[in-house]
């Protein structure tokens, strides 16, 4: 094969084998990503006939870990990190610690040394944010409180992994390995002072001159009205970013690129470049999972099933049952628990360059990385079915489990109102839903008016912040009914739904109405169709963005042009 020609050739072969796979796969009711993998098998150097380049190929993926974080970034800003810290900075610590110290367990009970075992531990200790994503995104759950959480928790996890990366050979020789810029251990303080500091320098940096600069220079950009040097804007910062920030401060490619997307966010184009990127995001995130493929030897199943069972194992139940044990410890729900543990039953891009660094190393045998493979191919294939039995298995223990039932209702201080609650917030009050950017405004515009009001909002931390603030809140989710209950629907004068939840309106209404015939209902949806669905059905009073934009520009135009004509 010519040489020129190598890169094309690998995109040929993944794109094209990748759509075959995944269109198969779909039709047999399976995730397309299952195809994408099993198609980087078929074009890897484990299996016979063309054999793609795996250098290109990694580098391609790393390009869409970029893009990917990029989204993620543009999407999930520093407030929404802050407000899940309580569970999300805790539970990572936590759950990365149980799967490092099964994965040195169960490599001790192999025969291997302490070194390989913590880097194996280590290594299926790292959810995939990818694959987190994909999977969020295609269930509607990426600005849920639930997908808040799980991202949060794996935004944690990559933050330590970075530190665990660039400290890592510095104490090598004391597990057993090999580095040969290895100092005293003088010099293990100084590395682990220098990174701190790095990493700390490039969030410093992101949060105040980029926060300044990324939308100045979208803005400068946009005002050109060319859409593909908008569109090249969007990448260029977000790759270039990446890049720099491996180069200057020693962090990942997805973590600059992520704070690059967070720091964008604050740009009114934001929107505007997570759709220009959409397309870019999409297609080498498919290169992704098959540069996955690639690297698979299907041979480890045959020779070593033992031991491929025990770290899917650990991937799948152990960080899954740590981690579900643990948010319920924070007195949250059984549905977030379980969507939480399915998040983070699998194992991706940082697990393969733990993994990767610790053969580098001479910390773990060559059989080690295969086993991660296996355990990220495994666990990426079944996570899908794992978030489709959420529901199931929460039905499932409430019904058959009267310890669960009694956890599911135990007492919560947040979860209902305090006995000295004045008498007026418990009588035509207003009942409001949610406490995102939309329910933020009209709380303080209920409270300049000084209309009484009380929130429901399932983000259990932001309820404990409003109390210390004075203002009524209840926990939990308002489609329960005991949550409104709690609220007094019964008693209140009008129920204002904040939050574009689709799936549970409904019941939220019905809920009130059986309470409370005569409440007046007031929602918002960002869905024409959806919009025109429910004033059908008389839900209520809907406000549906883009209409209510197209009224507000409207009164303002007519107002201008109502005053010049008193003028003339």
């Amino acid at each position: 094969m010519d040489h020129n020609v190598i890169l094309i050739t690998t995109i040929a072969a993944g794109f094209g084998l990748a759509l075959m796979f995944g269109f198969i796969a779909e039709r047999l009711k399976t995730p397309a990503l299952v195809g994408y993998l099993l198609a980087g098998i078929a074009i890897g150097p484990t299996t016979p006939g063309y054999i793609a380049d795996v250098g290109i190929a990694s580098q391609l993926a790393e390009i869409g870990v970029m893009l990917l974080m990029f989204g993620v970034g543009l999407h999930f800003s520093l407030d929404d990190l802050l407000a899940v810290k309580r569970i999300a900075v805790p539970g990572a610590i936590v759950q990365m610690a149980v799967a490092t110290c099964l994965g040195v367990m169960l490599a001790d009970w192999w025969g291997w040394s302490f070194g390989a075992g913590l880097v194996l531990g280590l290594s299926l200790s790292c959810a995939s944010t990818v694959v987190l994503l994909k999977a969020l995104e295609s269930r509607n759950l990426l600005e849920t409180m639930n997908g808040r959480i799980a991202v949060g928790w794996l935004i944690v996890e990559d933050l330590a992994t970075v530190l665990i990366l660039v400290l890592l050979p510095t104490f090598a020789p004391l597990l057993g390995g090999t580095n040969n810029d290895t100092g005293d251990t003088g010099s293990l303080w100084k590395t682990l002072g220098t990174t701190l500091l790095l990493v700390t320098a490039f969030i410093a940096v992101m949060l105040i001159g980029g926060r300044r600069f990324l939308p100045w220079l979208l803005w400068q950009v946009a005002r050109t009205g060319s859409r593909e040097l908008f569109t090249l804007a969007v990448v260029a910062v977000a790759i270039c970013i990446a890049y720099g920030a491996a180069a200057l401060f020693n962090v990942s490619f997805a973590l600059g690129a992520f704070f690059a997307g967070m720091v964008m966010r604050e740009s009114k184009f934001s929107h505007r470049a997570a759709e220009e990127s959409l397309p870019l995001r999409d297609a080498f995130a498919v290169l992704f999972f098959v540069s996955v493929g690639m690297l698979f030897d299907p041979k480890v199943l045959l020779d070593e099933p033992l031991q491929v069972l025990g770290v899917v194992a650990i991937i799948i139940v152990g960080k899954s049952v740590a981690a579900m044990l643990l948010v319920l410890m924070l007195r949250y729900p059984l549905n977030m628990a379980l969507t939480v543990a399915a998040s983070l039953g699998q194992i991706g891009e940082f697990s393969f360059i733990l993994a990767g660094l610790g053969l580098s190393l001479e910390l773990m045998p060559e059989e080690g990385m295969s086993l991660v493979l296996a355990g990220a191919l495994i666990s990426i294939a079944f996570n899908p079915i794992a978030f489709t039995a959420i529901n199931p298995v929460r039905n499932w223990i409430l019904k058959h489990s009267a310890i669960a039932r009694k956890y599911e209702n135990r007492d919560d201080p947040y979860a209902e109102l305090p006995m000295t609650t004045e008498r007026k917030y418990l009588k035509g009050q207003v009942v409001l839903v949610g406490y995102g950017h939309a329910g933020e405004r009209i709380a303080a515009a209920l409270g300049q008016q000084n209309i009484p009001f009380i929130i429901a909002e399932q983000n259990r931390e932001l309820v404990q912040d409003l109390r210390e603030r004075e203002i009524n809140a209840v926990s939990g989710d308002a489609s329960d009914p005991s949550v409104l209950i709690q609220a007094h629907i019964a008693d209140a004068a009008m129920l204002v739904i904040a939050i574009p939840d689709t799936l549970h309106i409904r019941q939220m209404i019905d809920t009130a109405r059986t309470l409370n015939p005569d409440i007046e209902i007031v929602l918002r949806t960002h869905d024409e169709d959806e919009a025109k669905l429910f004033r059908t059905d008389k839900l209520g009073t809907i406000f549906f963005s883009e209409e209510e934009l197209a009224k507000g520009m409207a009164s303002h135009i007519l107002q201008r042009f109502n005053a010049k004509s008193e003028k003339h």
